[in-house]
């Protein structure tokens, strides 16, 4: 992974922050994406740089936003042109029963979860060289009371996946999916978010193999 350039969404926290870790050891140029936590993006990157990677620019991205989107291709191409490795994690979720939920909610996770990610996809996959990574959940595959919305959000982003990958055969496109993993989302409670991003970066490079298009489920690898 040595000087490859890897894009990183919501990488200012949980499983985006460990993620860009593990690349950073392994000496990946990052790009690393953040919307409100400022600081905390900045401290990400400065680790990552300590821990070698090989260069780093940090982005404010609004993944729901199409202007903030465009913006990031510009900065990323001016630096860097291509990307090796596009990895989708930005990510968010309520818990909250459907008939309970307000419009604004609803929107806020199916625009993040599966529209941002969509066309964070379009506006970058000209400029992807090997992988797109989709991190996907237990709940892409698993349906859960409370969590209509984002279930629906995360059954979406299988589905982009798998057809994806049939459009663009000559790169690698998965998904992740973790299980319950200790974030904002779940209260903290779950298993290290550095044990999810170990089979992300396993995956970018092929020591974990998966098929076109096709899942890695965390609790079935770490079973």
């Amino acid at each position: 992974m040595k000087n490859r350039i890897v894009f990183i969404t919501g990488a200012s926290s949980g499983i985006g922050q460990e993620t860009a870790y593990k690349f950073a050891s392994a000496g990946a140029k990052l790009v690393l994406t953040y919307n409100r936590r400022k600081k905390n993006a900045e401290q990400t990157g400065e680790r990552c740089l300590e821990l070698g990677a090989g260069d780093m620019l940090l982005i404010k991205l609004d993944v729901m936003n199409n202007k903030s989107i465009a913006s990031a291709v510009k900065q990323t191409r001016k630096i860097f042109g291509n990307i090796d490795i596009l990895i989708n994690n930005a990510g968010t979720g309520i818990v909250k029963p459907l008939e309970d939920s307000t419009v604004d909610e609803i929107e806020q996770q199916i625009r993040t979860n599966l529209e941002g990610l969509i066309k964070v996809t379009h506006a970058f996959i000209p400029y992807v060289k090997e992988a797109v990574i989709n991190i996907g959940s237990f709940l892409s595959k698993n349906a859960y009371a409370g969590m209509a919305v984002y279930c629906a959000s995360k059954y979406g982003v299988r589905g982009f996946t798998q057809a994806l990958a049939q459009e663009q055969p000559d790169i690698k496109i998965c998904c992740v999916n973790p299980d319950m993993t200790a974030t904002r989302l779940t209260g903290n409670q779950g298993r290290p978010p550095s044990a999810v991003a170990d089979i992300i970066f396993k995956v970018a490079a092929n020591k974990i193999r998966v098929k076109k298009g096709g899942d890695v489920d965390v609790w079935e690898v770490l079973k």
